[in-house]
């Protein structure tokens, strides 16, 4: 069951907004519905939040998405359309109900802090609890906990206005996390933070998601945050979500015109990954084939070296042409074996821009999966045919990908990556 479930959404502001929606459905522009008073701020609006998901809602100012997200926590309810929460309808809750529901469920984490000046770093992150009725020492102990996940140490007998922004927003985010809901809907969260320390609190969200596992609705305007933190990303434009996919989707597969033109100039290889250009093997040997078996398939696919996997296809090194040619009459591979350096194997999520050190150490880099067996292959000059690609598809504002086997450069071949879209 899906964490959050949201059904032909709309919120219209100002008189008679259910007419809107059937001029909506019929068929109306919003132009049309704004020259008789009334703005359409979300318009049929569908999507699902998988548990422990990082769903991230994208646009720009006006583009619905701040009023998307009260419409999912019932601050607004929708014109039509309904939300369900752990399949629970939201929108047809009573006041009771819905309260339960945001003690329970969903917690907040606003733009601006709400922090209260008064109150110390622990008070205001165990204020939720203090909301469900936990008793002091409990609460007191929980958000201690919280605070020290969110890299507070020591500052719980401190006020917010002793703390930086980026430290205040640690305590939003402690407050959330010391409640212990299964949900986390943050809006424009790190919007007011500074660059460096936005940063900061972006690698600080992804650790604590891989950690505790929170389904996370998270709003924001800048495409770079939501291409770095987002499992998958709902880009919005005038009350519309236009496209849901995940960065590498939106990238490669925009929807129109307008995704294309937005995401023209992110850097792919901070956001693409190696499971965008690696190609399979031209051939593996297995660790129990010979060099006759081994020569063979280098002459016959001209090229230089090959891998060798286990049964279970680990890893276990390569061999080259010319140590197999010169050892023809050993019964195995085991004493050609050269291993594979450690900086030339990468998982199958390392971004591209983090390729080009591999592609440095050797002229083929390995993908591994978690167990360490081969999943792919990606030949330097493939790696550097993808980058070609990329820089072409930045210049149409598009967007592409190349890949290939390399004979005479490496073991096997690759394609697809992102720029600034981490410099948040």
């Amino acid at each position: 069951m899906p964490a959050i479930e949201a059904h032909n959404l709309y919120k219209l502001f100002g008189r008679k907004a259910r007419d809107g929606v059937r001029r909506l459905e019929a068929g109306a522009d919003t132009a049309e519905l704004k020259k008789a008073g009334l703005t359409p701020a979300v318009v049929d609006a569908s999507f699902s939040v998988e548990e422990g998901e990082i769903f991230v809602v994208m646009g720009l100012s006006g583009s619905g998405k701040s009023t998307l997200i009260r419409m999912i926590n019932g601050l607004h309810p929708p014109t039509s359309g309904h939300v369900e929460v752990y399949g629970e309808n939201l929108t047809a809750a009573s006041g009771k109900s819905l309260r339960r529901l945001r003690r329970e469920r969903i917690s907040m984490v606003f733009q601006h802090f709400a922090l209260f000046p008064h109150r110390t770093v622990l008070d205001n992150a165990a204020y939720g609890l203090e909301t469900q009725g936990v008793g002091k020492e409990e609460r007191r102990r929980r958000a201690h906990d919280a605070l020290e996940m969110s890299g507070l140490t020591g500052w719980d007998d401190h006020l917010p206005s002793e703390l930086s922004g980026g430290m205040q927003q640690r305590v939003g985010l402690a407050r959330a996390l010391a409640a212990d809901t299964d949900i986390l809907l943050m809006d424009e969260a790190f919007s007011a933070l500074d660059p460096l320390i936005r940063r900061d609190m972006q690698d600080q969200l992804i650790e604590l998601q891989q950690k505790l596992g929170k389904t996370i609705l998270f709003i924001t305007h800048d495409l770079n945050e939501a291409m770095r933190i987002g499992d998958r990303i709902a880009m919005m434009r005038n009350g519309r979500i236009v496209q849901i996919g995940t960065a590498e989707e939106i990238l490669t597969d925009p929807a129109n015109d307008y995704v294309a033109q937005f995401v023209a100039d992110v850097d792919r290889t901070r956001v693409l990954t190696a499971s965008s250009v690696m190609v399979p093997p031209v051939a593996v040997l297995g660790a129990e084939q010979g060099p006759r078996v081994a020569h063979k398939l280098m002459r016959e696919h001209q090229i230089p070296a090959m891998f060798v996997v286990g049964r279970d296809r680990t890893l276990k090194g390569y061999v080259t042409e010319s140590d197999v040619g010169n050892n023809l009459d050993k019964a195995d591979l085991a004493d050609l074996l050269t291993p594979v350096p450690e900086a030339a194997t990468v998982s199958a999520d390392t971004t591209i821009s983090d390729l080009f050190g591999p592609a440095a150490e050797s002229p083929s880099i390995a993908v591994l999966d978690d167990e360490q067996r081969l999943v792919g292959v990606i030949p330097r000059i493939t790696l550097l045919s993808a980058l070609g690609a990329y820089a072409e598809v930045e210049a149409n504002a598009g967007s592409g990908g190349g890949g290939g086997v390399d004979g005479a450069d490496g073991v096997d071949g690759v394609d697809g990556v992102d720029k600034e879209a981490v410099d948040a």
